[in-house]
């Protein structure tokens, strides 16, 4: 496959594709006679993976180590249950974070008048030192 045949297979855009290879998250590609990226099957399991970790927050470190233990038969899975752990705990983290951050936003919209005058809560909230 070409790189426009296997970005559109897996999801991911041709030039997150040169990105992971230029990470080692995949390997470079065999070229063709006219220099043209050339990838197998087995790349686009790859890709496929790395998409799916992504869409579930692992940041690209962390997909390496996925990724390692993926190709690891040996592997212990309580290694793979840890990652997937730490991840959702950092994401607790950051919906209540957002919630918090909604929260106060809202706050600030309910004190606004919102209205023709000039006077607004929100920037007098945001301007204060």
């Amino acid at each position: 496959m070409k790189i426009g045949e296997i970005a559109r297979a897996s999801g991911i855009s041709p030039r997150m594709i040169r990105h992971y290879e230029s990470l080692g998250l995949i390997p470079n590609p065999g070229r063709e006679a006219s220099n043209y990226r050339s990838y197998a099957a087995t790349d686009l399991d790859r890709l496929r993976f790395i998409r799916r970790a992504r869409d579930l927050g692992f940041p690209l470190p962390e997909i390496a180590s996925l990724i390692s233990l993926w190709q690891n038969p040996s592997r212990a899975s309580a290694e793979v249950k840890a990652l997937a752990l730490a991840r959702a705990r950092t994401l607790q983290t950051q919906v209540a974070e957002l919630e918090a951050m909604r929260a106060s936003l809202e706050a600030l919209a309910a004190a606004c008048h919102g209205d023709d005058q000039p006077e607004c809560a929100i920037l007098s909230t945001l301007a204060k030192p």
